[in-house]
């Protein structure tokens, strides 16, 4: 699905034309968040620098990639998307994200952090090996130089000599400001567009001149050596980057012609900038963490239209504290979610054994599996999605050796609005094929608290305690981590984990009403699981009905039909509901459980159909 329309030119707006651009869409967009919900602070800062980008550059050819992905707000108002971003992140509306499907002008979908320079790399590459003719630009920053993939990109994109830009948004959240009066004068001097003339003017002169060459290169050394006495950012430089900063990131003229001039230069540049994180908004202003992503607020206080409730990352956390109290080796890690993922209390209360590493998930692991190592108890609190990018370190430093670090695993299934670059649905699967690994999955608040205690005390290797994102359904007991059979029928048998048995018990609640007695069996580990109580009712009941929010891939109702088959245990009808294999989009849970047939009702005649295929077999 498409929704440009109406993209306006600004490659001849005037300056003044494009201040008052900025002050519009930066009220335009404090409307639109504080209705849909969305990530604000990061696109405050990213208004005049979006702005700039747009009068510079062509981006239905160009390639523009943003860094987390989340800073595309301005920029999909500026391609066509401004009437459909009251659809942002709802079922079939806008992507909170870039995603080429929706837009030409969006080069990459981008979800996650600190992976755009290796892709402009990857496109300068393309376009100088088939002869075309386009920029590639990346706009990195608000946290994501803390991740180790983006010093990779950076140091081959210096080497690569391949015309790119990366702009660094700078607004405190990624590197350390530079200090000192005669470093800000020369930072200034050096920006000054009479510089940036003469600078290539002389270049392009001793181009031309016998020996020109060898002077360019003596001057320009000694230029290096100098200035890297005084300014702190020369790394970029000993990269291969021409640098060019920093500047304020909020000054829409000075961004243009900086742009126009780097556009020129024949090699990758990076254009240091700095922003401020919710800038224009004094309660995103004040409070950037808060205002990174929110909910739907009131734009005159700041506040939340819906006070927030307590939720497993809620429970996670106070559970945390809790044992922490009890045992002085448990401690904390996190890669930039520490209020994310409920543990900003234990980092309030035990500061000392509190470690957020930035958005680096690889590197987390192996600091727990070197913690658990020398005797400590880490337990890393990480989203779903995030961990995919930490499967190495899952089976080298922590899975072969048998080490007991414990994962919080949150965000586990589906998601909602943040869509499928966030969706929890491919742990189950890539968690199962590490030997040694157990994976548990609560139900209730109460299950969060007594299976976290299971895994710090009572487990040995590792261990990961998958939940999802929201709050509690009806079922709020405490069933541990061993299979419990909920309730007893001798019809059909109904398995599900986590929060999705809600829905399965509402179903044998209305099978129940039709006359079907349901049994209905919750699995507390998934991994290893143990399949004997569900064999035993299949062979009472003789059907089997197994909901999932997980991919198909080496989902429990496939390990279930192998158990079956290899035990032998004669079946009448079985039926996998789950995702498929494939991506699902954004939009409510609720909507997208209905999409993948696993809401109460939609179970209920899944269960009938397959009671009424089997009937019609025998």
């Amino acid at each position: 699905m498409t929704f440009e329309d109406n993209i306006p030119d600004l490659h001849h707006i005037s300056d003044a034309e494009a201040e008052a651009l900025c002050a519009r869409l930066r009220g335009d967009l404090l409307q639109i968040v504080s209705q849909t919900g969305g990530h604000l602070g990061s696109n405050l800062g990213a208004v005049e620098i979006t702005v700039a980008i747009h009068r510079v550059f062509d981006t239905s050819r160009d390639r523009i990639l943003f860094d987390v992905g989340h800073q595309c707000y301005i920029h999909k108002m500026l391609t066509g998307r401004r009437e459909a971003m009251k659809t942002l992140r709802t079922f079939g509306g806008l992507a909170g994200f870039p995603k080429p499907s929706e837009s030409v002008h969006d080069a990459f979908i981008a979800g996650h952090a600190s992976d755009s320079v290796s892709v402009a790399v990857g496109m300068a590459h393309a376009r100088t090996r088939m002869g075309e003719k386009y920029h590639v630009l990346a706009l990195i920053g608000d946290g994501a130089l803390t991740g180790g993939l983006a010093y990779e990109g950076l140091s081959n994109a210096g080497d690569s000599k391949e015309p790119l830009i990366v702009i660094l948004n700078d607004n405190g959240m990624s590197i350390t400001k530079n200090v000192g009066g005669v470093a800000e004068h020369l930072a200034r001097q050096r920006l000054k567009p009479q510089y940036l003339r003469f600078k290539k003017g002389y270049r392009k002169l001793m181009g031309k001149l016998p020996g020109g060459g060898h002077i360019y290169r003596f001057t320009h050394k000694l230029k290096t050596a100098i200035k890297g006495t005084l300014l702190p950012c020369s790394m970029f430089e000993e990269m291969g980057f021409t640098y060019l900063g920093p500047v304020d990131g909020h000054d829409v003229r000075r961004l243009t012609r900086l742009l126009q001039y780097a556009k020129d230069i024949d090699g990758p540049v990076l254009l240091h900038i700095r922003t401020v994180k919710g800038k224009g908004y004094a309660p995103a202003e004040r409070n950037p963490d808060r205002f990174h992503g929110v909910s739907r607020f009131c734009l005159e206080t700041g506040e939340p239209v819906q006070p927030s409730k307590r939720d497993f990352s809620k429970a996670f956390g106070e559970a945390m504290c809790a044992l922490a109290e009890e045992d002085e080796r448990v401690c904390a890690i996190s890669a930039a979610m520490v209020p994310g993922t409920g543990l900003h209390d234990f980092f309030e209360r035990f500061p000392e054994r509190s470690f957020d590493v930035g958005i680096a998930e690889g590197h987390a692991v192996s600091m727990a599996a070197g913690m658990a190592k020398q005797g400590m108890l880490p337990v890393f609190a990480v989203y779903s999605s995030f961990l995919q990018r930490a499967y190495d370190m899952l089976v080298h430093d922590v899975g072969i050796q048998g080490l007991h670090v414990v994962f919080g695993v949150d965000r586990a299934g589906l998601v909602g609005a943040d869509g499928e670059t966030h969706h929890g649905t491919l742990d189950p699967a890539f968690l199962d094929t590490i030997p040694g690994m157990t994976v548990l999955c609560p139900a209730s608040f109460a299950e969060v608290s007594s299976m976290l205690r299971y895994a710090l005390f009572q487990c040995t290797g590792p261990v990961a305690l998958r939940y999802p994102r929201g709050g509690e359904g009806e079922y709020r007991g405490d069933a541990g981590p061993e299979t419990a059979i909920l309730r007893t029928g001798g019809d059909l048998t109904l398995v599900g984990y986590g929060t999705l048995i809600n829905e399965v018990l509402q179903s044998a609640t209305q099978l129940a009403e039709l006359g079907i007695e349901a049994e209905v069996v919750k699995v507390g580990r998934i991994t290893p699981f143990d399949p004997t109580p569900i064999l035993d009712s299949v062979r009472k009941t003789g059907y089997l009905l197994v909901a999932e929010e997980s991919n198909a891939s080496n989902c429990i109702g496939q390990r279930l039909a192998a158990d079956l088959l290899l035990q032998n245990i004669p079946v009448k009808g079985i039926a996998l509901q789950n995702l498929g294999n494939r991506f699902i989009p954004h939009g409510t849970v609720e909507q997208l459980r209905e999409l993948c047939g696993l809401r109460a009702e939609q179970l209920t005649k899944r269960a009938e159909e397959v009671l009424r295929h089997g009937k019609k077999e025998t």
